[in-house]
């Protein structure tokens, strides 16, 4: 792995860049002002939603770039750069789908609003944490906005309890398992590593210029754009086994720890 030409720093949220607590660490945010000052790009890729990411990541928001719904959309100081929509016709044919399992909780997501039909206050409780601008609806009809995402959870595994039940469309969509819990279904052509590729294409930044940080099955395409690809100490077996590094987990530093490196280059 090669550190000492580095332009852009890319990485996961939650298990990779947030420690269990969902927090950003005040270490991450000094190493960030030397990074910016060098001008090496930060770049956020997350299966949350934008308003959720900006939540964490303020102080430096306006220095940076936000990779959101796992790839469908990418945002710049607040506006909008990329957008890949879903059609609302295989939207309604998931959630259809999705009626003979009352015990997975869909949420539709859209550029800066969820939708949910669920009334489980546990579940509201965990979807205010990944999608902080939320509405709960009756009727799909009733969402305003172009969908980009249908995140689909169960409070044992998404591997083991959604995946079977809705792999039927991986010919369709992207269905991704992206956390121990959830499962989305987005546009064949969103990914973390179609977005990257947009963000590298505009600032000129070649694969072999960045650095990319990932925990989970829904990082692999973005990590197997570089050699200089980084797995948490708390991955997935199988990105563990892709990645050309493993650093600490997300709760003993593990991001900060191999940034500190790198501004030593």
């Amino acid at each position: 792995m090669n550190l000492s030409n580095i332009k852009m720093v890319v990485s996961d949220m939650d298990g990779t860049l947030l420690n269990s607590k969902h927090e950003v660490s005040p270490l991450f945010l000094e190493l960030h002002d030397q990074l910016h000052k060098r001008g090496i790009r930060f770049v956020a890729a997350s299966g949350r939603q934008y308003p959720s990411m900006i939540v964490k990541l303020t102080e430096i928001g306006e220095k940076m770039s936000f990779i959101a719904e796992n790839g469908a959309l990418i945002v710049e100081n607040e506006e909008i750069i990329h957008a890949q929509e879903l059609q609302i016709h295989i939207v309604k044919e998931v959630l259809n789908t999705l009626k003979s399992h009352p015990e997975i909780e869909p949420v539709v997501c859209c550029a800066n609003q969820a939708y949910t039909p669920s009334k489980n206050p546990k579940f509201i409780q965990i979807l205010e944490e990944y999608y902080s601008s939320h509405q709960t609806i009756k009727d799909i009809k009733e969402i305003q906005h172009n969908p980009l995402k249908v995140a689909l959870y169960h409070p044992i595994s998404g591997e083991r309890n959604i995946y079977p039940a809705v792999k039927e469309y991986d010919k369709e969509l992207q269905v991704k398992i992206s956390g121990d819990y959830w499962v989305d279904l987005s546009h064949k052509e969103a990914n973390k590593g179609v977005a990257l590729q947009k963000l590298l294409d505009h600032y000129n930044i070649d694969r072999s210029e960045i650095l990319v940080f990932g925990d989970y099955l829904n990082d692999i395409e973005m990590l197997r754009m570089t050699p200089n690809s980084v797995a948490m100490g708390n991955a997935h077996p199988e990105i563990k086994a892709m990645a050309t590094l493993v650093t600490e987990s997300h709760d003993n530093f593990g991001v900060e720890k191999v940034l500190q490196e790198l501004l030593k280059h």
